[in-house]
Order: C-alpha cells, then structure tokens, then sequence
C-alpha cells in the first residue's frame, strides 16, 4: 500500500501527464488555413459567382458587343445591312426602348447597326453618363433590322421610312420629371439634358441630327434639323464610310 503522500504524488503526476497530452491533441487538432474554396456568399469578390461567368468587379455585368466588320450598303431609305452587329440590350449609361411594346429592353431584332455606329451610340452613352452625374441613363430606341431593308408600318406603329443600312438610330429625350420613358409631348422633354444629348453626337461626328420641331434644340446649321414626328425623340445618322 502507497503511503498517502505518494498517492498525492502519482495523482498529481498522472494529471500533469494529461495536461500536457492534452496540449499536444490541441496542437494537432489546432485548424489550419482556412479552406477558401468554398465560402459564404458575402465573402466572395465581386468577380466570383456561384454560377455563370465572372462577374466584373465594379458594375452590373453588360452584355458584350460583338463586333463583326458590319457594311451599310445602299441607302439609308433604300438599302440593306451586311453583318449587322447588335447593340446589347442595356450598357454603361444606355437602355434600350421598344416603341411598340413600350417597354424595356428592346427587341434584339430592332437594334442592329453597323459597327461604327455601335460605337458611337455607346461612347456618347458614356460621356452622357460623366456630363450628367444622376441622371437616367440615354434611352435608345431602334436602329435596324439584322439585315437591314424595310423597317417599315409592318413592323409596328407608322414604321420608319429610313433605317434600312444600319446607319441610323433614334434616342429618346430625357423627361423633364425625371421619370424614366418616353416624353408624350415637348412640354415633357428636359430641353437641357436634350441638348446635351444633341451636342454629344454633333461632337462624336454625327453626320445629321433631326430634333423636333417643337422642343427648341439647336446646332449646326446642315447638321441639326428640325423635323416632323420627331417631338419625343432624336434621330442622328451617321455617314457611310464606304
């Protein structure tokens, strides 16, 4: 039989014994890295998504042009479209408008149009965005058809008697409520956001601009022109560069 001291001994022995077993199952059972494979939802940075593409990192994900050596042939009230390239349906500082659904975006077949003028319609769309911090973005309407040709009352409403090349594009006027639409009448038009609207695509090289005759834009004399049937909307081609 131990004498009681030695049993107060081992005992204190065998507890030290587990204290430092214990330490050493802490350190091999101690966590590593942790495992970034998998995460919360709001973890992730902004270019991973659960499913789908990455996303950009700033920015909702537009649509991407896909540009396709486009060529206007004809005439713009008697032509046709080779190539067309599709405006996307929304982008930095544009939305697109249907103006016989009324709504938003518009039909894919409604906004085809030749590479340069693609280009153009979003360079202004951007430099509208930076000229005008919180206002709604440009609204754009038709352009052409995928392959061109007639655009005419068999596509909806009074039709269009030109944008048949993919060299022409309607955009609407801002509201003066600042509601996002179409303008029924002049008195509904914001002249100054419109104008900005005008003296962008004059400055991005736009061979004519037809403004409505009641909403009081102006221009260069031979490059903006008033114009019936244009009250709520801008009209602006640009030239063939074949």
């Amino acid at each position: 039989m131990l004498h009681p001291m030695s049993r107060v001994l081992v005992v204190l022995g065998l507890h030290a014994a587990l204290v430092l077993a214990g330490g050493a199952t802490m350190a091999i059972q101690r966590p590593g890295p942790p495992d970034r494979s998998v995460r919360p939802a709001e973890q992730r940075s902004p270019r991973q998504t659960v499913n789908g593409p990455p996303q950009p990192v700033n920015g909702p994900n537009y649509p991407r042009v896909r540009f396709r050596a486009s060529r206007a042939i004809g005439l713009p009230h008697a032509g046709r479209l080779a190539r067309g390239t599709r405006l996307p349906s929304r982008g930095p500082g544009f939305d697109t408008w249907d103006p016989i659904t009324h709504r938003s975006p518009s039909r894919g077949w409604r906004r085809n149009g030749t590479d340069d003028l693609v280009r153009m319609v979003a360079a202004v769309a951007r430099r509208y965005r930076a000229a005008t911090p919180g206002a709604l973005p440009m609204l754009v309407g038709d352009l052409s058809r995928p392959r061109g040709g007639d655009f005419g009352p068999q596509y909806g409403f009074i039709g269009h008697a030109t944008h048949q090349n993919g060299l022409d594009v309607d955009v609407y006027y801002p509201r003066r409520d600042g509601r996002r639409g179409v303008p029924k009448t002049p008195a509904q038009v914001d002249r100054r956001l419109s104008q900005r609207l005008v003296d962008l695509f004059v400055d991005a090289g736009a061979q004519t601009v037809l403004v409505g005759p009641n909403v009081a834009l102006r221009g260069p004399p031979g490059v903006v022109q008033p114009f019936p049937n244009h009250d709520n909307h801008l009209h602006v081609r640009i030239a063939n560069p074949a």
